[in-house]
């Protein structure tokens, strides 16, 4: 059990190894968030849902296909979505081989 973001975040990019996966993450991560300011500007509930389904469908292709390992979300799901955009800023900065 990690008792901070800042001791499972090299835990979480452990488990980012492969490039694929971390190109699927961060394009998912995009896509989810392009679908939420949209849910917010149009008042629109159902884009909500689908932010949710594009996000982790990246993700997971990222885990199941490339990884072969199963996402963080299941054990740390608060920590793994701050992951998720914390590695998708890393790989926008340069930090973060893309």
């Amino acid at each position: 059990m990690y008792s901070s973001f800042a001791q499972f975040y090299p835990y979480y990019l452990s488990e980012h190894a492969d490039r694929t996966s971390r190109r699927l993450h961060v394009v998912g991560t995009g896509c989810a968030l392009a679908q939420l300011v949209a849910a917010a500007a149009l008042a629109e509930p159902r884009l909500l849902a689908s932010a949710l389904v594009s996000g982790y469908a990246f993700a997971w292709v990222g885990h199941f296909v490339f990884e072969k390992n199963k996402p963080a979300t299941f054990k740390y799901p608060l920590y793994s979505l701050r992951g998720d955009f914390t590695m998708a800023l890393d790989v926008l900065r340069g930090r973060i081989r893309w």
